[in-house]
């Protein structure tokens, strides 16, 4: 039986990577999959997805694969989503379908809060949802396992404020464990890019 997977993670933990990898997996076996993701994230050109170890791969943006239907989507082995914390609850509830009325395994990778500390649509919707929730770790600068976002400024601030969501910014986030989030620690280490400069 099909399921609906939900593998997250903080920023830098490799849920890109992990997506196409399990993408490659598929077809390497022969097993044709869908690369799906949000039309909302063009940060790494239209139509694509890209890892930070530079992995990349054509997709489809999602509600391109919804106009597919049904009967085009069963031909697949897996639906794989990235940026999964930019669906709607709807969205999520199609996934669903396409798991429960259609036996189409459907895999999301995202993040599950953002840097405010507060759940995404998507992934809240997932979490409810999923069949499997897996973590997808890495950690902080004390070593410990980071589950919070930070989002910074150009002196190295944290901030708890502002949009949810800022596109093409992955150079202010980094993760951190709770208690660094928390203190507002970016690490002893931590220079802002381009501070110095």
């Amino acid at each position: 039986m099909a399921q609906l997977y939900f593998k997250y993670g903080a920023m830098g933990s490799s849920k890109t990577a992990n997506a196409l990898m399990a993408r490659f997996n598929y077809e390497e076996r022969g097993q044709e999959t869908l690369l799906v993701k949000p039309q909302l994230d063009q940060r790494d050109g239209d139509h694509m997805v890209r890892s930070r170890i530079g992995l990349t791969h054509p997709c489809v943006y999602f509600h391109e694969m919804r106009a597919m239907g049904e009967e085009a989507l069963k031909r697949y082995a897996c639906v794989i989503v990235d940026e999964a914390q930019f669906l709607t609850r709807e969205e999520v509830l199609f996934l669903v379908h396409l798991v429960d009325a259609c036996n189409i395994p459907v895999m999301c990778y995202g993040l599950r809060t953002d840097f405010k500390g507060e759940l995404f649509e998507g992934s809240y919707a997932l979490l409810v949802m999923a069949d499997k929730i897996e973590e997808v770790k890495t950690i902080c600068w004390c070593g410990k396992k980071a589950t919070f976002n930070a989002r910074f400024d150009e002196q190295g601030r944290v901030l708890k404020e502002g949009a949810q969501v800022v596109l093409g910014a992955n150079d202010k986030y980094i993760g951190l464990c709770r208690r660094h989030w928390m203190a507002n620690d970016l690490g002893p280490d931590f220079h802002p890019r381009g501070a110095g400069d």
